[in-house]
């Protein structure tokens, strides 16, 4: 279950902020650029109320309209001045706040990929994926509306004040009375929305890893009839976390609600100012007029400054969980690394744990020579696929030891357990782009030659010279979609040019149809031909075909021989064979 996963850590507000000045650090003249363009940009725009109190005080010292038309060339230009000026800040803001999130992007995206796949299986594809999906999103919203309007709101309050300082000390003193409501009113919001947005981040982390266990599990959940309790657990996690954005929204309905008082404080407070001062001779009504737009033209940035608060927040904590991902430590490669001697698998005395006493092998030895092609077998649950794991260096055993070509997992290293050992199981993806490209992951260097060459292989040729454009279709979201078996081929394909000595192929021909999975088990013997392999068996024809075959009962070996000879023997394997003939007349 999700709540018992081991989540990838979140960074602390401190940590956050550090980062924010790293990122920002290179990019200090663009953000002093930004900065003094929109602070021109405010400066014009702020002409606009002296001169419209200038009119009013013309209107009502009934000067001539040849009087007005100065102040309202002027009101024109001051327009078109602050539109261009403005247009150009916050394209530099944004400028800067897209360089920002693609480096704090491309360091996620590295470290994510460099991460230990025991730990990312700790947490939960889910986890990771809610980090590099939503929060990126909810950060990616932040830097392209918020950090533009938070800048220019910013720049209005400050040079607002002190226009109204400079019509009248007194008007500030009265502005100044909607302050201590906004204040305790950020305050108030910030104490509740910080920890609430956390939690919510947490939860439709969980939510979707929830979704992914229980589709991606489809196949068993339907086997042990567990869709009931599966639907409930993910409506335990949808509604817990619909909870959260629900009190999410009561939380900012409240806080625009206070907002709204010191508003109406603030405005009724500079109206009366500008009463008595004009009642007692000492401002104009055309002054006293300036002042109450001045206060007026505070509504908007102030709201929008303490609203994009609740942007922060959500911004901050999903960052938070980036910026965690990101520190953390990559694979560490052994300060010498040993090269294997030949392609040999052997794990000895093997067991593993994913929960403190709760074994799923026991005392597994495996020996697989050179180029021989073992077979593993068993009930689902039997350890199989945990043990198809250890030998690629997914876990690390909690006892025992596995060597690839007589070296030792620890003394290859992460990087040498890859060019040694290629896992490939049901699960496999595809990736946007030209099929040539998501080929080439494998073997970068590779030319059309080789690519059609290990296609033919597998025997995936014919389907792909008849897509609209051959080796250039676009695959994957967005482009051609293929088909279950196309996209087994595919991986398979990316074996042959990644060419490991030892291939694990876990149940890769489970999610074909019986022709399909007929094609896959011709395209995974070629795919294999030449290295050591080691087949985690759904279909038995598979098991047959090998040369040797381990059954595997509650993370015990119970049985190892060739096809002829377990079946002889008339045990374990031998029931699953019958069973298995059963099904298939």
């Amino acid at each position: 279950m999700t709540g018992q996963r081991e989540l990838l850590p979140t960074a602390s507000w401190a940590r956050t902020r550090a980062v924010l000045g790293e990122l920002l650090r290179p990019r200090r003249g663009l953000a002093t650029g930004a900065f003094l363009v929109l602070l021109v940009a405010t400066g014009v725009g702020l002409l606009t109320a002296p001169l419209l109190g200038h009119i009013v005080d013309l209107v009502v010292g009934q000067r001539g309209p040849d009087a007005l038309t100065l102040p309202v060339v002027l009101l024109a230009l001051v327009a078109l001045t602050r539109g261009v000026t403005t247009a150009l800040g916050l394209g530099l803001v944004a400028r800067l706040g897209e360089g920002m999130l693609a480096t704090l992007r491309e360091r996620f995206v590295q470290r994510a990929l460099s991460l230990p796949l025991e730990q990312v299986e700790r947490a939960g594809s889910g986890d990771l994926t809610a980090r590099v999906t939503n929060d990126v999103t909810v950060i990616a919203k932040s830097v392209r509306d918020a950090l533009p309007e938070l800048g220019r709101s910013a720049l209005t309050i400050g040079l607002t004040l002190v226009g109204l300082t400079v019509l009248d000390w007194r008007f500030l003193l009265a502005a100044l009375l909607a302050a201590p409501i906004q204040w305790h009113t950020v305050r108030w919001y910030v104490r509740r929305a910080v920890p609430l947005y956390a939690a919510q981040r947490v939860a439709v982390g969980a939510q979707q890893q929830q979704l992914l266990d229980t589709v991606g599990g489809a196949r068993t959940v339907r086997a042990f009839r567990l869709a009931d309790a599966q639907v409930a657990r993910v409506t335990e996690r949808s509604w817990g976390a619909v909870d959260l954005a629900l009190r999410g929204i009561r939380l900012v309905t409240r806080f625009f609600a206070r907002l709204n008082l010191a508003e109406f404080v603030g405005l009724a407070a500079v109206l009366a100012a500008g009463f008595l001062l004009v009642d007692a001779g000492a401002v104009s009504v055309g002054t006293a007029t300036a002042a109450a737009l001045y206060f007026h033209s505070l509504f908007n940035p102030i709201n929008a400054a303490l609203a994009l608060v609740d942007d922060a927040q959500a911004a901050g904590a999903s960052l938070a969980r980036l910026v965690g991902v990101s520190d953390l430590p990559a694979e560490q490669e052994p300060p010498r690394v040993a090269s294997p001697v030949d392609a040999s698998v052997k794990a000895a005395a093997v067991r593993h744990e994913y929960l403190p006493g709760h074994e799923v092998l026991r005392q597994v030895d495996l020996d697989v020579g050179t180029a021989e092609r073992v077979a593993l077998v068993g009930a689902s649950g039997a350890g199989k696929t945990t043990l198809a794991k250890l030998i690629a260096g997914i876990h690390v055993p909690t006892g025992g030891s596995v060597r690839l070509g007589g070296v030792g997992l620890a003394e290859l290293g992460p990087a040498g357990v890859r060019r040694t050992v290629a896992l490939i199981s049901q699960e496999v993806h595809v990736f946007a782009g030209p099929l040539a490209e998501d080929l080439r992951l494998a073997a970068p260097e590779a030319d059309e030659r080789r690519l059609r060459s290990a296609l033919e292989r597998t025997g995936a040729l014919g389907w792909v010279d008849s897509l609209p454009e051959g080796l250039a279709t676009v695959v994957g979201d967005g482009g051609h979609r293929l088909t279950v078996t196309q996209a087994q081929q595919l991986a398979l394909a990316r074996l042959v040019l990644a060419d490991p000595p030892i291939a694990i192929l876990d149940e890769a021909t489970a999610e074909a149809g019986s022709a399909g999975a007929r094609a896959l088990e011709r395209a995974a013997d070629q795919a294999l031909a030449g290295r050591t392999g080691l087949v985690v068996a759904h279909r038995l024809t598979q098991a047959a075909a090998a040369d040797r075959i381990v059954v595997l009962d509650a993370g015990r070996v119970v049985e190892t021989g060739t096809h002829e000879q377990l079946l002889a023997a008339g045990g374990r394997y031998a029931t699953l064979w019958r069973a298995w003939s059963d099904t298939r007349t």
